[in-house]
């Protein structure tokens, strides 16, 4: 669909909703819709996602009925909880139980970014590296575990305008100083400041790995490590296909990972220096059990976990994806999806990064993925009536 018709279709849809003049860029407005209406809705599997709804609804129901789940607009965890406590009863499999559940407890509301519908989905999946517990012979690159000088701040304990966002950095002289970059950290400023997971044997491999936030290690000794997101460093995410855009090197079109892949081991001699233009680092810890984790701290569904903007978007909630298909342009990606990642290049009101999972497949659909789409947050029947109030 062309821009224009799609700024046609979110004023039509503003004004069937009865709404005032639409908001600018930059503020989130949500408008009500039926299901009936969501494009792709009765094809979908609901059941396949009720995984992933039923892990984030375990996760809010433990919580005290009075913490917000989000921004206001999502309420309080007691809001959500009965229709979690009824959702965990569907049987597995069930999909028209799934369908008729979420149609009963949830409404769903378009997303604008002021005008817009549209937005940026983008795709990344838990890549698979060779490494050994020792340094030695190729396992020179460190995987390294959160270094104990390294202070997080959640900036919404001090100010409520600050709520979801965070700063991190290290003590120097009674202050909060900016923490190494990577480049510093490639040149061994952690040496003795922080411990090795892991070592592996190729340097753009480990950087993929901080891009995608966690990921699997086969190791020389046997078995595997999964590595999981511990902490970043503070510094901004800077993603290095938009600095090869900005080199004239790549369009906007032919940027993907694998294209970023190519062009590195093509260029050995500048792909350390254009490595360390991006100066955010991530720390791993290990992990058991399922996995790979989100930032909500359950594990991630392949398929069916989308990462969000958690300062517009609340985690755990339900959101209806309509996108491109990142192999395919001339279908649709149109399924429900749960809100349960965050990542440092997902900024904005229509973003999302969907998880693809392990193995080449998902590789390929997530390092091809950048898709223009639209969402519908689920929200509980009682929130979105009160959100209709006047």
């Amino acid at each position: 669909m062309s821009g224009l018709l799609r700024s046609i279709l979110a004023a039509l849809v503003f004004a069937l909703a009865g709404c005032a003049a639409p908001q600018p860029p930059g503020t989130i407005s949500l408008v009500r819709h039926d299901f009936i209406a969501l494009p792709g809705w009765s094809a979908d599997r609901i059941d396949q996602a009720m995984v992933a709804l039923n892990r984030s609804c375990r996760r809010i129901v433990a919580l005290p009925p009075d913490r917000p789940l989000g921004p206001a607009a999502f309420g309080a965890a007691g809001e959500w909880q009965p229709a979690c406590i009824f959702g965990a009863a569907i049987p597995a499999g069930d999909n028209v139980a799934a369908r008729a559940f979420i149609e009963r407890h949830f409404t769903p509301l378009a997303v604008f970014d002021g005008e817009a519908m549209d937005g940026l989905f983008t795709g990344y999946f838990e890549p698979l590296l060779r490494g050994s517990r020792t340094r030695g012979g190729n396992f020179q690159t460190p995987l390294y575990a959160r270094p104990d000088d390294l202070i997080t701040v959640e900036l919404g304990r001090f100010r409520e305008a600050w709520r979801n966002e965070r700063i991190a950095g290290r003590a120097v002289d009674g202050a909060l100083a900016p923490y190494d970059t990577r480049a510093e950290i490639d040149q061994g400023s952690l040496a003795r400041r922080a411990r090795v997971l892991a070592w592996v044997t190729d340097p753009i491999d480990a950087f993929f790995l901080h891009i995608q936030g966690s990921g699997r290690v086969v190791l020389a000794e046997g078995g595997e490590m999964r590595a999981g997101f511990a902490a970043q460093n503070g510094h901004a995410y800077v993603p290095i296909g938009r600095v090869l855009v900005e080199r004239g090197v790549l369009t906007r079109e032919q940027v993907s990972m694998q294209s970023i892949r190519a062009w590195l081991a093509a260029h050995p001699d500048e792909s350390r220096a254009l490595l360390h233009a991006n100066p955010s680092y991530v720390f791993f810890r290990e992990l058991d059990g399922e996995g790979p984790l989100g930032s909500e701290g359950v594990a991630l569904t392949p398929g069916r976990s989308l990462a969000v903007d958690r300062s517009q978007i609340a985690l755990g909630v339900p959101i209806w994806l309509d996108a491109e298909d990142p192999l395919d342009p001339d279908r649709r990606l149109q399924r429900l999806m749960v809100a349960q990642d965050t990542g440092g290049a997902i900024r904005g009101i229509v973003r999302g990064d969907v998880f693809w999972g392990a193995g080449a497949d998902a590789a390929e659909r997530a390092g091809r993925m950048r898709a223009r789409g639209r969402f519908w947050v689920l929200l509980p029947v009682a929130i979105a009536r009160r959100l209709d109030a006047p």
